[in-house]
């Protein structure tokens, strides 16, 4: 069951980046884009695309999915740091988009089920797999601690980046026209958020019975 619910959802996700690309290349929509922006060569595009959180998230989910189809009972140190990454990513990802984001995106045609795979069914069905299946136990405070590397080099980058350029993938994060001040404030109640999150998954992880 576990190899058979993680190939699904590492199909889906894969089906959904390679059709995003693939409308991307053809001078199509980014799901993930909330304003109007002024043409840009494809080199940039693809930056901007895998600059999102969104599409790092599902790329982690990805990684994680296939490591499961391979060995059901995957374990390690780095791994651990993996499977915690990709299941706060996607969480967040999912609440993020239904709180924040899901009224200033409008995609069409195809671009509706890249949408859904992303924001939607991606997040359900990973941490539905996850509380169903495991593996578990996988989660310390040692994972935690180095899971919490990636969103902060990502916001690092993503606020140098924006300083750089004017671009910020998120309206939230915009520096330029919220300012500094008020950018600080709700990454820092993502990240509480995010911190509480990781927590309440290790006591998930702690009560479920362990994988066989």
């Amino acid at each position: 069951m576990q190899r058979v619910w993680n190939l699904v959802l590492a199909l889906v996700v894969s089906a959904t980046v390679v059709a995003q690309l693939v409308l991307l290349v053809s001078g199509g929509q980014d799901v993930n884009t909330t304003t109007a922006a002024a043409p840009v060569p494809l080199a940039m595009k693809l930056l901007r695309f895998f600059s999102y959180f969104t599409v790092q998230s599902n790329l982690l989910v990805l990684a994680a999915a296939i490591s499961l189809v391979i060995r059901p009972d995957r374990d390690g140190p780095v791994w651990r740091v993996l499977r915690l990454d990709a299941l706060l990513g996607i969480a967040v990802t999912g609440v993020v988009f239904a709180t924040l984001l899901s009224g200033l995106v409008h995609p069409s045609g195809i671009g509706i089920w890249i949408n859904a795979g992303f924001h939607q069914f991606s997040p359900v069905w990973t941490l539905l797999g996850w509380l169903l299946l495991g593996p578990r136990p996988r989660i310390d405070g040692r994972t935690i601690r180095w899971a919490f590397v990636w969103p902060v080099a990502w916001l690092a980058y993503t606020m140098v980046h924006g300083a750089m350029t004017g671009w910020y993938p998120y309206p939230f994060l915009n520096a330029d026209t919220l300012g500094y001040g008020q950018v600080s404030i709700t990454v820092a109640v993502i990240l509480v958020a995010a911190l509480a999150t990781a927590f309440a998954f290790l006591a998930v992880d702690r009560r479920l019975p362990p994988s066989r």
